[in-house]
């Protein structure tokens, strides 16, 4: 039997309607931006294996990280234990975030790494004694993940309704004008601002200026309330800076990490936030205690790989490799604008295409994907979006073979 076959015998898909999908890709291996599959044929890795994957597969840095930490600590309860890739991951990440982050809570990814920051700001007002801070604001078009929380806090979409009735309401609004209204009529109930700075990723790679976030934060600040921002996409270089945030200078009270935070190569999330909001945790009062854990926090393996991620953007100009891929990817996709919406930002490129049924439904998503993948590239469209994010480390001759493919198929 093939994998294939194997596969359809006992595995069920994420994102799958399985009676119509076309088989899975049989990928026996991975190196740099090139997946190999089991029967012969080379895939370029055009969505960086769902955005995780920044210095490319198999990268002998990070295995070799990979297998020394291996040899000493797989794994140990972090509720009352501690150790050293996950207090020197803290210190590393605390280096690097905007100024004014000082705490890490670590979890498992980025769905978790949202729903921590949700429950951190709900309880930071209850232990300060403002249990009626209640409300989260979003934006329209986000997406934050598939666990309850972070599902309420997406927008309504065919990803989340069906669990309608498990979910709690959020107000969600266009723009800083309707935001300052929402904040403005709610007076002293929103708990957080929720925010996927400069790029909204699954709901459609929407590319918002940095005047934006830096009005948002004008408002969390004027309305007394906190910043949550999501950057499991946009953490570590993907929109050309290390962090989404520092392209309008801003500082959150709470960011989200994910994704290229390992790099790709294991399930690790973060949630870091301030000393003020750490602070409202501690008291001899138990029950002020964020009580929130999961199995794996603070995995080592995870944790190593990690750091193994951030010496390679000290070692190598990694951020400037992103910034050469912006250039390209705005030159390759401006013949595209006679077919929709253009839009780029960082190693992010993106093309809306005019739909008589916009969105992730879109069939045209699945015959785009197939015919790219006849090509040897691999993409998911999202609907009628089809975006191409792959590795830094892709060459510029292998840019410029991707770009050809999905211009080619578009015409």
């Amino acid at each position: 039997m093939t994998l294939i076959d194997r596969d359809r015998a006992v595995l069920w898909h994420p994102y799958t309607q399985t009676l119509t999908a076309p088989a899975p890709l049989p990928v026996a291996r991975g190196k740099g931006v090139w997946l190999y599959t089991e029967d012969g044929r080379s895939i370029l890795d055009g969505i960086s294996s769902w955005w995780v994957n920044i210095h490319g597969h198999s990268h002998p840095k990070l295995n070799a990280a990979l297998a020394s930490q291996a040899g000493e600590l797989e794994h140990v309860v972090f509720a009352g234990c501690t150790h050293g890739p996950a207090v020197e991951l803290a210190e590393r990440l605390i280096e690097i975030l905007p100024k004014g982050l000082a705490r890490v809570f670590y979890s498992d990814n980025g769905s978790t790494a949202v729903e921590v920051a949700l429950k951190l700001a709900l309880q930071y007002w209850r232990n300060l004694g403002e249990p009626q801070r209640t409300k989260f604001i979003t934006l329209h078009n986000a997406y934050h993940g598939d666990t309850v929380g972070a599902m309420s806090a997406s927008e309504d979409s065919i990803f989340t309704r069906a669990f309608s009735t498990m979910m709690f309401p959020v107000e969600r609004v266009h723009g800083l004008d309707h935001m300052e209204q929402r904040l403005r009529e709610a007076g002293d109930s929103v708990a957080a601002v929720l925010i996927e700075p400069m790029l909204q990723g699954a709901g459609g790679m929407i590319v918002w200026p940095a005047e934006f976030v830096a009005g948002v934060r004008r408002l969390c600040d004027e309305y007394k309330t906190l910043l949550i921002a999501d950057e499991v996409l946009t953490g570590f270089g993907r929109t050309g800076k290390m962090f989404a945030c520092e392209h309008s200078g801003i500082m959150p009270d709470i960011i989200c990490l994910s994704k290229a935070l390992t790099a790709g190569y294991l399930p690790l999330g973060v949630t870091a936030t301030t000393s003020a909001v750490y602070e409202a945790f501690l008291s001899d009062d138990r029950s002020k205690t964020f009580f929130h854990g999961h199995s794996y926090t603070a995995n080592p393996l995870a944790c190593a790989v990690a750091l193994a991620s951030l010496d390679l953007f000290r070692e190598e100009p990694v951020l400037e490799r992103v910034s050469r891929l912006q250039q390209q990817l705005r030159a390759g996709f401006e013949s595209l604008r006679v077919r929709g919406h253009v839009r780029v930002i960082g190693g992010v490129a993106a093309v809306e295409l005019a739909s008589d049924k916009p969105g992730y439904l879109d069939g045209i998503g699945p015959r785009l994907a197939a015919a790219f993948l006849e090509r040897g590239l691999l993409l998911r469209p999202l609907g009628n979006v089809v975006y191409f994010m792959p590795p830094y480390c892709i060459t510029e001759s292998e840019t410029a073979w991707a770009l050809e493919q999905i211009v080619e198929v578009l015409r």
